[in-house]
């Protein structure tokens, strides 16, 4: 009788394990998506805890700041001949020019404002229920500023306003693709299992649907909002736009598989078996193509997040006072605003990083659920 070996082992641990262990172990050995993953689940922690991570308030106004420099974090501090361990930042100085009376910020270095993790400062309710007044990092006198990322025109912090941005952006592609999973599996799965004139009538809506110009379309369905409406009405309202526009790819992806499995063996089985529709729907046939609603998803995700930013950059979408990557964009519509604090773009850079990672992130997944790849 032959022992095993770590082959045979290894391949009867993967012919019984379950399709997500499968889809798991492939995943990590994507490196370039296992990278993104963190990420992700980076910005994922600080949308959640944005109250305890950003230094402010996102609307914390201080007009003796505004368009202040970004201040660069020091560690270690030779100023007094001797190395000194600890965090802190240098001050500023405000100079007026004696013939254009134009004022500048120049560094100095004299001034020395130390920084501490975990200190107390603006207070804050955590998630609107929990009281506190700890903050990740910030000054260790409030009174003294601290702007790593820079100020923006009312001398409000950049960094703390990205950090509490994230939760509106990245919670609001989540919502919209949720709502778009469902329209497009429900929709495309009835099309493609039933056919006939079910199916006509729901491909004559997507087709109606994409045949409008997008931005006209944006343009529209904003303008329909009330005005009067509070920034949650006009949140949700944004979520449910964006999945009523993004649910027709989705759709046709699940009406083309559905078209080609509805008449595979194992369907016919299960309808002989005496399965209802529902369960060979959800069991039997959305299972087999879980690469593609993956891939479709994951993609659809960062566009959802794009497509906000958009809206709010062109004033269509969120508004102040609600902060969002978007609306902190739409100070980069100046030019003299730009040229004069290129930092008001810092938003951007967030945004780019959040989409590559989550289209990282998407690949990885769908080479990993694709039961055809090895």
């Amino acid at each position: 009788m032959s022992v095993p070996t770590a082959q045979d082992t290894a391949a009867v641990r993967e012919y019984v394990a379950p399709q997500w262990k499968l889809i798991w172990w492939r995943f990590r050995k994507h490196r370039l998506a296992m990278i993104s993953s963190a990420i992700m689940l980076l910005f994922a922690l600080v949308a959640i805890f944005a109250e305890v991570i950003a230094p402010q308030s996102a609307d914390t106004v201080d007009e003796r700041y505004t368009y202040l420099p970004p201040q660069q974090l020091h560690l270690i501090d030779t100023s007094g001949g001797e190395l000194d361990f600890g965090l802190y930042v240098h001050g500023y100085d405000t100079e007026v020019d004696p013939y254009t009376l134009e004022r500048s910020t120049v560094v100095d270095t004299s001034a020395k404002i130390p920084v501490g993790l975990f200190v107390k400062g603006e207070p804050y309710e955590l998630w609107g229920l929990i009281p506190a007044d700890v903050h990740l990092i910030g000054p260790k006198n409030p009174e003294q500023p601290m702007y790593l990322l820079g100020a923006d025109r009312l001398g409000r912090d950049m960094l703390s306003r990205i950090v509490h941005g994230a939760r509106v952006s990245l919670s609001i592609g989540l919502t919209g693709v949720a709502l778009t999973f469902a329209l497009g599996v429900l929709l495309g799965g009835i099309s493609g299992y039933f056919g006939g004139a079910v199916d006509t009538v729901i491909q004559r809506i997507i087709e109606l649907l994409m045949s409008i110009p997008t931005i006209p379309l944006w343009l529209g369905l904003s303008a329909a909002l009330p005005a009067d409406w509070g920034p949650l009405q006009t949140y949700f309202a944004i979520s449910v736009i964006l999945a009523l526009i993004g649910w027709t790819d989705l759709s046709r992806v699940v009406r083309s598989r559905f078209l080609a499995l509805r008449e595979e063996d194992f369907v016919r089985a299960a309808v002989l078996d005496g399965c209802s529709r529902l369960r060979i729907i959800f069991r039997h046939m959305l299972p087999s193509f879980t690469s593609h609603i993956i891939a479709s998803l994951t993609l659809a995700i960062p566009l959802m997040i794009l497509a906000e930013t958009a809206l709010s950059f062109l004033g269509l979408g969120l508004q102040a006072p609600v902060v969002s990557w978007g609306v902190l964009m739409q100070e980069a519509q100046s030019i003299v605003a730009v040229a004069t604090a290129p930092w008001v773009l810092t938003p951007g850079i967030a945004v780019a990083i959040a989409v590559l990672a989550l289209n990282f992130v998407g690949d990885g997944l769908r080479d990993s659920a694709d039961p055809y790849s090895r």
